[in-house]
Parts: structure tokens; C-alpha cells; sequence
């Protein structure tokens, strides 16, 4: 029998979906069937499916999946209720440019038997809303039904269209359980004639008025957050800055690795605060939502702006404005490239003198920026330490080419100081705000990196505030860990409670009454702490490494068996005690 929804499975799968995150429910008995048929009868060219006890972990898992390959990947989940299950993570994957394809069914349509498929069950009327699609439209570059088996195939072929052209995002996918029963001819499509919109470059203009002013400012800045999401555009970045003496690289967005620690350039990640930024005469924004907080930090008045991005009017985003003089939409690779070739066409005309001097200020800040690092990554004369000197630990423990899975909050500055990511592709950072990416996005990345590597791939680490671990559905996280052989090494970073609430609160109240309250007044405490390690270590059936650490001269010894542990096959938890602010 060949459904609609046997040629669901062929459609992802002929469109290079290898993966299916899946939380089965009632209005999937053909889905279900489809996926037996297809595990009995052509398991080489079908999804490997995963079961997903939880939505959100679902959704984070194929979201770190395909973050780090660029090829989109599926979940389905059950009707309205699993739809509302994806919560933030929707919002991570639409933020964050995750290309991921969400199929939900929809309750049946007729109820005395019409067809295969009707209403069999009492939670079919429960279960049956106005418009399903709009529980997450706001946030999908498409969401649509389908309505018929007999064009199922260009359906998903659509919505992967809108996923994977720039900027790239989740789609939405409804079918009722009647449509997908529906018994069709087999077909096929031509599948090249579905690619993605293919974005072009700059102007020749465009490219050379923006070396020229990159060339001639005094202090010019290059402002990022997701281009590094092509693996090639660090080392182009690295050629505009070895070519445009002077110019230095900021990520603002932490998403992804876009510059080298190690370049004179590297000013780090830091969330739209930075001195640069109001120091710069020259700035280009390449494919970054966030450059700078106006409220807190913002350009000079008379800085030459310019905006290259793959979406440079942010259309989902209400509110969103910079005064760039020029803006581009383009490729980033293709931007940087056509720039750095202008640049190097206009070099031979610059003043030796004044190149040198740039290019040695910029080594001299540098060195400086890593000799401060390292000062405040000393542990404490007690043996307390913080989250810099945790994180220096395990860049010096943890293999050269580990990937870097990081949902650190407010410690995310100092992890990102002190991991200090030289390879593309090694950091990925929560694309948005919605708390919990880095549990099941830790396990999407290490299984993409063993399926890309034939099987053993890089070492993963996931690095998660206290908080946040809780959010991130721990028990659901470590059973697919252990069931499907997914070791990654988890740092908690327990700082005993919510952090952010308390900094976000400051801002705007100073000198407020909670400035001057507990962390259990303002509700944002996690004392008694619970035992994040052992949570793990009960849903990996106790199959899993589990260790506290509260003092440095721990730190050593137990990271080392924790690695060791991840290295053998077995997943690891280690929580951090961690002093605040450094």
C-alpha cells in the first residue's frame, strides 16, 4: 500500500533529510505504518528515526543537527498539543536560522466512518482547532497544509524551499489523518528543480566605496553574528583583516564561530556593549541582528555605516532600525570576498607609514585583551573559581577540534573569552532566548558530526547555566543519549539561580528596591541546589558519569574522568560551582 504518507517519508528523503525527531500520537496510524514499510522495505534510502520523549528536545536536536551541517531536518510531532509541545524551541530555530521541517498532524475531519481515517477516539474532538498552523505561523517561513496525497511531495518540496533559502528557518506542516491515509499512485519529482533562492553579491560600486572607507578610517569595525554559519567565511574575514590593516572583528550575535581568537583583530563576543563600537568611524554590519543596544552603547554620529545582510530589513522583526547610509541584501561570503579583492586592488596606494603603525596598535590591543583574560581566570585563594578559569581548563583538557554547544547566559562572555574558538564550526550558541536549545541541540550536533565522520565524529561540549539545564528537559535529553550511543560531555555552571532576571532588572532600576534584595526575594534562587548530575545519571538509567565540583584544585582530576568517560561511549555531567563576575 503506497499512502501519502509513505510519500512523505520519500519526499524528505529525496530532498536529503536523513533524520525524523519524532513524539508519536493518535493522528499518526499512517505515519506509523509508513515507517515500518519503510525500515522493512528500503531502509538504506528512508530516515533514521528518533524518538523524542519531549517536543522541545525534538526540535533542538534536529535544530543542532542541521546548524551544523546545513541540511534540514524533520520532526513530527501530534497535533495542536505537540505543536504548543515545540515551545521556545520554535523561536531558537526561527532566530537562530536553523533550516528544520516540522510535520504535525491534524485531527480527522469526518467522524462516522466516511473514510479510513475518521474519528476513532474521544481526544479527536478535544484536539480540534480553528487553525492549528497559526500555534507557530509567526515564527516559520511557511506553514501549510496539506490537503491531498496526490501533490504531497511538491508540498514539502515548497516548505523546504522557504527553510533553506536565506534567511533560513523552521516550517510548518499540517495534514489530517484522512489525507494522509489517502492511497495514491507512486510518483516521483525532479528533484533539481527545487533548490533554494541563490542570493548574488555587491554592486562593483558598492564593494569598492566600502574598502575605500574601510581603508581610510582611523578606526574601522567589522560587526557579526551569523556569518560564520558558512564555514568558509572565517577564513575570509581573516583575509579582509590581514588586507585592511586596523579593521577589527566583533560578534555580537555569538551564534556561530565567525573570526579566530588568535587574529589581532578578534575583539570577541560580547552582546552589543563594546567601546569599539562607539569608537569606530567605519563599521559594517554583515548578517547580524543585534550590532549594538542604543541604550547602552552606540556609534559615533559622523561613522560611516554600512549593512550587508541576508535580511537587511529584518521583516520578523517589528521593531528594528540602524543608521546605516547604505544597505545590501547579499551573500556574506560573496560581499567579503568582492571587499577584500577592492581592498587589495587600493592598497598600493596607502601610506606605508600610517598601515604599519594600525597594523601594530592592533597587535599591541590584542595582546593586552588576552593578557586581561588570563589575569581574571585565576582561581580564588579559597579555591573557589569562576566560569573563565573553568572554561581555560577545558579548552587545555578537551581535544583541539571539540565543538562547542553554548547556552550560558550570562556567563556566556566569559566562556566565549576563555574557549577562544579558532576552528569554523566548533561554537554554536543558542540561536535565540528560549532557555533549553543546548540540551537536545548538544545531541543534534554530536550525532550530525558522527554521521558526517562515518560514524566517530568531534567531541562535543555543552556548556549550560543552572537554570537553564532545568529548562533544557533533562529527562528526556539523557535517555536519547543513552538509547542512541549520543556521548557529550555537559558543564553546569551553577551559580545557584537565575542571574539574568537580577542583570535585566539593573538596567532599569539601579538604584530600585530589588537592587538592594536577595535572590530569594526577587524569586530567582535555586537554593536547596538541586542535583543536577544525579537528574542526568537517574534518565540514563545510571549509565552515566555524574561528579560535583566545588573547588579548583577538583577541577583537574574530574574533568579528566569526565572526558575519559565521553571518549569510552558514555555521556558525562559535571556540575560547576561557580563564583559570579568572572
Amino acid at each position: 500500500m503506497y499512502t501519502a504518507s509513505f510519500a512523505f517519508f520519500e519526499a524528505i528523503w529525496e530532498a536529503g533529510i536523513t533524520h525524523c525527531f519524532v513524539n508519536l500520537g493518535s493522528d499518526h496510524p499512517s505515519i506509523i505504518e509508513a515507517m515500518v514499510k519503510g525500515q522493512q522495505e528500503a531502509k538504506a534510502n528512508f530516515p533514521r528515526i528518533i524518538t523524542c520523549p519531549n517536543e522541545m528536545v525534538a526540535m533542538s536536536m534536529a535544530d543542532g543537527y542541521a546548524r551544523l551541517t546545513g541540511k534540514p531536518q524533520c520532526v513530527i510531532v501530534h497535533v495542536d498539543v505537540g505543536t504548543q509541545g515545540l515551545g521556545a524551541a520554535v523561536h531558537n530555530a526561527s532566530t537562530g536560522r536553523a533550516p528544520v521541517l516540522v510535520f504535525a498532524g491534524l485531527s480527522p475531519f469526518t467522524q462516522e466512518g466516511e473514510m479510513r481515517g475518521s474519528r476513532t477516539e474521544y481526544i479527536h474532538w478535544i484536539q480540534n482547532v480553528p487553525d492549528q498552523t497559526q500555534i507557530v505561523g509567526q515564527y516559520c517561513r511557511y506553514a501549510g497544509e496539506i490537503k491531498t496525497g496526490k501533490n504531497v511531495k511538491q508540498m514539502v518540496n515548497r516548505a523546504l524551499q522557504f527553510a533553506t533559502s536565506d534567511p533560513q528557518g523552521p516550517v510548518y506542516l499540517a495534514g489530517a489523518r484522512e489525507v494522509m491515509e489517502e492511497e495514491i499512485k507512486p510518483y516521483s519529482l525532479e528533484q533539481d528543480v527545487w533548490d533554494s533562492v541563490e542570493l548574488g553579491g555587491l554592486t562593483p560600486k558598492a564593494s569598492k566605496q566600502i574598502a575605500e572607507v574601510l581603508h581610510g578610517a582611523e578606526n574601522p569595525l567589522l560587526i557579526t553574528g551569523y556569518s560564520g554559519r558558512n564555514q568558509k567565511i572565517p577564513a575570509a574575514l581573516v583575509e579582509l583583516a590581514n588586507t585592511v590593516k586596523g579593521l577589527r572583528v566583533l560578534d555580537t550575535g555569538g551564534s556561530d564561530m565567525c573570526f579566530p581568537a588568535s587574529h589581532p583583530s578578534w575583539l570577541g563576543l560580547r552582546y552589543g556593549i563594546e567601546p569599539t563600537i562607539t569608537k569606530a568611524d567605519a563599521i559594517v554590519i554583515l548578517d547580524c541582528d543585534v550590532p549594538w543596544i542604543p541604550t547602552q552603547c552606540r556609534p559615533r554620529s559622523d561613522a560611516k555605516i554600512f549593512h550587508i545582510d541576508v535580511d537587511p530589513l529584518k521583516q520578523m522583526m517589528p521593531l528594528f532600525y540602524v543608521p546605516a547610509k547604505h544597505r545590501y541584501r547579499a551573500d556574506p561570503l560573496i560581499a567579503v570576498e568582492q571587499i577584500t579583492a577592492e581592498a587589495k586592488d587600493q592598497s598600493s596606494a596607502l601610506d606605508a607609514a600610517t598601515v604599519t603603525k594600525k597594523w601594530n596598535t592592533l597587535q599591541a590591543e590584542h595582546k593586552e585583551r588576552l593578557a586581561t583574560i588570563a589575569s581574571k581566570a585565576t582561581p580564588a585563594a579559597d579555591g573557589t573559581f569562576g566560569t573563565g578559569h573553568l572554561c581555560k581548563t577545558l579548552r587545555a583538557k578537551c581535544p583541539q577540534d571539540t565543538i562547542w554547544a553554548i547556552e550560558a547566559v550570562t556567563n556566556t562572555g566569559f566562556v566565549h573569552d576563555n574557549i577562544q574558538p579558532e576552528l569554523p564550526g566548533s561554537w554554536i550558541n543558542c540561536g535565540g532566548g528560549g532557555l533549553g536549545w543546548s540540551g537536545g541541540g548538544a545531541l543534534g550536533i554530536k550525532l550530525a558530526s558522527d554521521v558526517e565522520n562515518g560514524g566517530k565524529g568531534k567531541f562535543v561540549v555543552q556548556i549550560v547555566g543552572d537554570g537553564t539545564f532545568l529548562f533544557s528537559v533533562p529527562g528526556s535529553v539523557y535517555w536519547i543519549a543513552r538509547r542512541y550511543n549520543i556521548p557529550v560531555l555537559t558543564i553546569v555552571l551553577n551559580n545557584k539561580g537565575w542571574n539574568a532576571p537580577r542583570k535585566s532588572m539593573l538596567l532599569v532600576h539601579p538604584e530600585g528596591l530589588g537592587s538592594k534584595a536577595t535572590n530569594e526575594d526577587l524569586n530567582i534562587s535555586f537554593d536547596p541546589v538541586p542535583d543536577y548530575s544525579g537528574i542526568a545519571k537517574a534518565a540514563a538509567g545510571g549509565d552515566l558519569f555524574a561528579a560535583r565540583v566545588d573547588k579548583a584544585d577538583e577541577l583537574d582530576k574530574t574533568l579528566q574522568e569526565a572526558i575519559e568517560a565521553v571518549k569510552g561511549g558514555k555521556s558525562a555531567v559535571l556540575d560547576c560551582k561557580v563564583t559570579l563576575g568572572c
